[in-house]
């Protein structure tokens, strides 16, 4: 069986954790490690964790629930601690608001990718998928305005971050290696996907698009918050990766296509 790993970010989150907390106990696969990383709450954010690894424990779900709450760098450092501890087939981050679409999502995506029928050296080096945005409530509020591409490759996010970060499932033995990097305080998922998808590229390993929503994400998340530190990161991400030139003219794409949605 096939085996993932969600990665589940905390801090001081008790307004929205439950709902995440919910969509992984709710899910009908069995082959779940879910790992809570905690940066030390000081809310209700702990008792919701523990409450609902008592209530997964005590289930007929075959998950695992791990909760470790202590002092981080910030996100992209509990990210970190997440990748190390994981043990699944594939990482996925689900943080505190986001959720799956349905029970049956993890389900349904081993069924539609065949990836139980495949032995491990020979799994997809990422499966992807599509997202809805919610809101804090998480009721549905629109389509991702970047979508997945029917054929993903590590050149695609010139274009912009075309598969979130909540849908991108990361073959683990590859990601182990790929540690986030901490010089980025808000881009370093966009960084840690295209090296994932460099190093696919590198080993011959495909990277399969699911067909369907895999996630719903919260509009108000930290990038929202910090948008124009954001887009200086995004750019030196991408200006590493893709190159300065090309960087600067996709970026002058971006702003045009920005005022004809306008």
């Amino acid at each position: 069986m096939t085996r993932f790993t969600i990665v589940t970010i905390t801090f001081n989150a008790q307004a929205v954790v439950q709902r995440t907390l919910d969509s992984v106990l709710s899910q009908t696969y069995e082959g779940i490690e879910h790992l809570i990383i905690d940066g030390a709450s000081t809310d209700d954010t702990l008792r919701l964790a523990e409450s609902y690894k008592a209530l997964s424990d005590a289930s007929t779900n075959g998950h695992k629930v791990i909760v470790k709450s202590e002092p981080d760098e910030g996100i992209y450092d509990a990210m970190n601690k997440g990748l190390t501890q994981a043990s699944g087939d594939y990482i996925l981050y689900m943080n505190a608001g986001d959720s799956f679409p349905s029970p049956t999502t993890i389900e349904e995506i081993v069924h539609r990718c065949r990836l139980n029928e495949l032995p491990s050296d020979s799994l997809p080096a990422v499966v992807y998928g599509q997202t809805d945005v919610v809101d804090g409530d998480g009721r549905f509020l629109y389509h991702r305005r970047l979508q997945a591409p029917e054929r993903l490759t590590w050149r695609s996010f010139r274009k912009g971050m075309l598969v979130c970060h909540q849908a991108f499932y990361a073959r683990i033995d590859i990601a182990k290696n790929l540690q986030y990097d901490l010089q980025y305080k808000y881009s370093a998922d966009v960084d840690w996907c295209i090296r994932v998808m460099r190093e696919a590229d590198r080993l011959g390993l495909p990277l399969v698009n699911a067909h369907m929503v895999t996630a719903h994400y919260m509009e108000q998340g930290a990038t929202t918050r910090h948008h124009r530190e954001s887009l200086r990161e995004r750019f030196k991400v991408m200006a590493h990766h893709y190159g300065y030139v090309s960087t600067v003219v996709m970026h002058g794409w971006f702003a045009v296509r920005q005022l004809t949605h306008k």
